[in-house]
């Protein structure tokens, strides 16, 4: 399973900037955004400066809408996005003569991943609905052990939590106005799901799949009672049969030129694609 890799992304920065005033020939990138997409981003960005030794590139999460923000106020270089910009952030750029540019780079598959002692591993999306919205309240309620659910939730800003809303939650009809239950804890990042759901028996939580670990335990999920349960793997986003899945997106300042249109066409690349697949996503080309 993927394994993540800790990187003081704050001195490469400053290592960024200091080389880059004594070398006119280097570049630096700044790419900010969906926490989903920081350890592919991050790896792409180890493998390219390996061939670019002159170049630099800072990765750094804070979720979805951060990133599109800081394109927009032009902190940033790339935004990685794990939902599509919305028409408000579109409007937002025109009058600073920005158009974004999408890129769909890989796909990914939504977990839900509960302690591995919580005996429930199956849950139609009826069930998760009806358990991040609070109208089901107790693990003894789907299968499990009497106990009260403990709601983890990424906080608003994330592309994650804005998908699972809409397409879980809301269950893809753009009527229902349901939202979370006032009792779920919305948690700054994936990581931070992921150590909660590894400490507490109760807890229930959700991240893109290459978060898992043995510390979790992911959910197999059916569209309804009558469908076939599908686990959060590579194959299963492939050929459709997992419910909850997504598309990942970068987005540039226009159509991308110059150092960013370099490292874009690396991660859309054979070797960029094989990245995706090795970070436990799904690739859009091969």
């Amino acid at each position: 399973m993927f394994k993540q890799i800790m990187i003081p992304l704050v001195s490469l920065a400053l290592a960024s900037s200091c080389y880059a005033a004594k070398n006119k020939n280097s570049s630096s990138i700044q790419i900010k955004g969906s926490d989903t997409m920081v350890n592919l981003v991050q790896s792409w960005a180890e493998k390219y400066m390996e061939k670019n030794p002159s170049d630099f590139i800072a990765v750094t999460g804070g979720g979805s809408g951060t990133g599109l923000s800081s394109l927009i106020s032009g902190t940033c270089d790339i935004a990685m996005s794990s939902r599509n910009i919305k028409e408000k952030e579109i409007a937002l750029a025109k009058p600073k003569g920005i158009v974004p540019f999408e890129l769909q780079v890989g796909l990914d598959g939504l977990a839900v991943v509960v302690n591995p002692s919580n005996p429930v591993d199956k849950l139609t999306l009826g069930q998760l609905s009806g358990i991040f919205t609070g109208k089901i309240g107790n693990w003894k309620e789907v299968g499990g052990h009497d106990l009260e659910i403990v709601l983890l939730s990424r906080e608003v800003n994330s592309g994650t939590h804005v998908y699972f809303k809409e397409h879980v939650i809301r269950k893809n009809d753009p009527a229902n106005k349901d939202e979370f239950s006032p009792k779920a804890l919305m948690l700054s990042s994936s990581q931070a799901i992921a150590d909660e759901v590894a400490s507490n028996p109760g807890a229930i939580g959700y991240y893109g799949m290459g978060y898992i670990s043995l510390k979790h335990k992911p959910v197999s999920i059916a569209a309804n009672e009558k469908s076939e349960y599908a686990a959060p793997i590579i194959e299963n986003v492939l050929n459709g049969k997992y419910p909850i899945s997504r598309p990942l997106f970068l987005y540039t300042k226009g159509e991308p030129s110059g150092p960013v249109k370099k490292f874009v066409d690396f991660a859309l690349s054979k070797e960029g694609q094989e990245i995706v697949l090795a970070t436990d996503f799904v690739p859009v080309s091969k």
